[in-house]
């Protein structure tokens, strides 16, 4: 202020015994200056950020110059109220509100520039993956909440307003809630964590620990939605999902899941012939993929059959059912055609001796 003061010096002495005019004087001199100023600022850094490919850092530079004209602004209006005839107490209470206005201009580019930044970010998922459409809410109404405290913050501190009370107040007040509200909060902070290290996306097939089956259908921050086979959907709170071993079996390099059929044939059956036979059951179904190819695996000599495997694999993880009700009929209608035998569970009853009559 007072080298701004020693500036202006040669130009107030022009209106010397004349204090409004010379704050007037003050006043149109620093918004003229302030605007060229800003204007030639925003033009040097639009001329470093011309060379990227972005354009959010212009739109923050256009953004940028309403608060740095205010700004220097403040300063000549805080000058000009040293000059008037009043007293110190009044022109305390004036700079006091320039400087409030101040903060407030700052608050609203530092609101502004948090939404586009974070809008970028939910757009480009490789930035910042825990930034998604599904949590940029939550994190615009985080950003919010820093911003206005700590504008906050300042403003009292420049009223000389002690906030120590008041930020002991705050933490016991949040230390309250975060008891009261330690589910929801659970659920919150897993929401993130999970749309951060993505484990499932939406569409994904996923398999709980307590055995239900289904599709995402949706990630939010309190919950996840799945849908099953039966239509019907379930709401699972993400502080379980987050903690709980989840199969995804539409992950892995592609989301081609393999199907195992278990055969059993009687003994004395051709081994070579059941594995024709099987292989030719998967190579003319047309769900079933050429690549990886299917393949059939002697598995073991049971108890009454000999244990065979068909391994195939589908496009997807829903295909799974009916794929496997098509090889199974066709195998069952096959094996009869060529005559071989499936053998089934049975027992012989020999009597030792017949009871006297």
């Amino acid at each position: 202020m007072d080298k701004l003061q020693a500036l202006m010096q040669p130009l107030i002495a022009q209106f010397e015994g004349q204090p409004y005019l010379q704050a007037g004087v003050i006043v149109v001199g620093t918004f003229i200056a302030a605007r060229m100023l800003a204007w030639a600022l925003v033009w040097l850094f639009k001329a470093m950020t011309a060379r990227t490919s972005t354009h959010l850092d212009d739109v923050i530079f256009d953004n940028l110059r309403t608060p740095l004209v205010y700004t220097l602004l403040m300063f000549g209006l805080s000058l000009a109220s040293r000059l008037l005839p009043v007293n110190e107490t009044f022109q305390g209470y004036l700079v006091g509100i320039l400087q409030t206005i101040g903060v407030l201009v700052w608050m609203v580019f530092f609101y502004r520039v948090s939404r586009l930044l974070l809008t970028r970010s939910a757009d480009d998922t490789q930035a910042l993956p825990f930034i998604q459409p599904a949590t940029l809410p939550l994190f615009r109404n985080v950003a919010f909440i820093l911003i206005t405290v700590i504008g906050l913050y300042v403003i009292f501190s420049l009223w000389g307003v002690d906030m120590t009370a008041w930020m002991a107040s705050a933490g016991i007040l949040g230390i309250a809630v975060g008891f009261a509200a330690k589910d929801t909060l659970a659920n919150l902070f897993s929401g993130v964590f999970i749309l951060a290290d993505m484990p499932y996306k939406i569409g994904d097939y996923v398999v709980l620990d307590s055995g239900e089956r289904g599709a995402v259908t949706h990630i939010g921050i309190r919950s996840t939605r799945l849908l099953t086979r039966d239509d019907v959907e379930l709401t699972i709170p993400n502080s379980i999902m987050g903690n709980s071993k989840i199969v995804n079996q539409s992950g892995g390099p592609y989301e081609k899941f393999r199907i195992r059929i278990p055969v059993g044939v009687a003994y004395g059956s051709d081994v070579d012939h059941v594995r024709a036979l099987l292989m030719s059951v998967a190579r003319n179904n047309n769900d079933v993929c050429s690549l990886p190819a299917p393949r059939v695996r002697f598995r073991a000599l049971g108890t009454s059959s000999l244990d065979f495997e068909l391994l195939c694999w589908v496009d997807k993880p829903v295909m799974r059912g009916r794929v496997t009700d098509e090889l199974l009929t066709a195998i069952y209608k096959l094996f009869n055609a060529e005559g071989v035998e499936i053998p089934y569970r049975k027992q012989d009853v020999y009597i030792k001796e017949m009871p006297p009559r």
